[in-house]
């Protein structure tokens, strides 16, 4: 890869989350987010002539990072159609799927894609610029209690009703299109002290609900559970508490709420067992050199 394509998007954990995979030679591997095309390189350097890689992205603009190697397989799509594209592809099962949920650095510098308060630019944050609704639609077209919800349940926000009320209000007045006009808005209701931080909070939640990526991460892990072979590995990087919450419900449970089914002698049923019981982070060399693996945790599960 070229240099400015590996600056699209500098891996997370990429050698701990390829371990992870227990890639073996002839296997079938699924990248299940593309982004720059880091971890999937990683994966293409492990394996055999007889093995295949399936990666996946929905955004155009990681076409441009596609490896040009007959063991791989670029996928233009959401990874919440993995088994869709498995069934197309006339896969029965895969050895291991690799998720990092994280945004690409790439999309928080292009100041074009909306997703960063630190660029002027359209309100947008779609990953999919195929895909109809933007920040901005949000923004002008929820109802009070309904951007409330958002900002509190994927933002964690304490304010997010204030926050739903000033927007609402302003709206009336005229629509809220571009970024600055988003921040002329918000910025008055956050002190100068914690301003990034809150910023940033509020930005993720309107990401998460353009994207609707809770929802497609839900189909993903239930879908990745069924296309695992016994003994296949499942393995995700998370950034925020709701998602990491998911991915170690499912591992732990079987299911996303986290409800544990047990047997007559109260063993746990579930269709996991935890590699790492305890999280993996980033060490302190890759956090001073990539300071976004800072929130970064891996967990890993193997297929029973």
């Amino acid at each position: 890869m070229s240099e400015a394509k590996q600056i699209y998007h500098v891996p997370v954990l990429l050698n701990e989350s390829v371990d992870g995979m227990n890639i073996q030679p002839g296997g079938i591997y699924v990248d299940a987010t593309f982004g720059g095309g880091g971890h999937s390189k990683e994966i293409l350097s492990r394996l055999g002539s007889t093995a295949h890689l399936y990666s996946f992205d929905q955004d155009e603009d990681a076409e441009k990072n596609i490896v040009s190697d007959s063991r791989f397989t670029f996928v233009r799509s959401n990874f919440r159609y993995l088994p869709n594209f498995l069934r197309y592809y006339g896969v029965e099962g895969v050895d291991a799927i690799l998720a990092d949920l994280g945004v690409s650095s790439h999309h928080f510098d292009d100041s074009e894609r909306g997703f960063s308060f630190r660029f002027e630019g359209k309100l947008d944050m779609r990953m999919n610029k195929r895909a109809g609704m933007t920040a901005a639609d949000v923004v002008n077209t929820y109802d009070e209690e309904r951007l409330a919800n958002i900002f509190y349940l994927y933002g964690e926000l304490k304010n997010s009703r204030k926050l739903a009320s000033a927007i609402v209000k302003a709206r009336g007045v005229k629509q809220i299109v571009t970024i600055g006009d988003f921040l002329e808005v918000i910025k008055p209701l956050f002190g100068r002290e914690r301003e990034k931080k809150e910023l940033a909070k509020v930005f993720q939640a309107l990401r998460i609900e353009v994207n609707q990526e809770m929802e497609a991460l839900k189909e993903m892990l239930y879908a990745a559970t069924k296309a695992l072979k016994p003994g296949g590995r499942l393995v995700v990087i998370t950034y925020h508490s709701l998602e990491d919450r998911m991915v170690k419900n499912i591992m732990k449970t079987g299911n996303i709420e986290g409800k544990a089914e047990q047997d007559f002698f109260g063993n746990v049923q579930t269709p996991f067992k935890l590699v790492n019981n305890k999280v993996i982070v980033a060490g302190n060399e890759e956090v001073t050199r990539n300071p976004r693996s800072r929130s970064a945790k891996l967990r890993i599960a193997e297929k029973r």
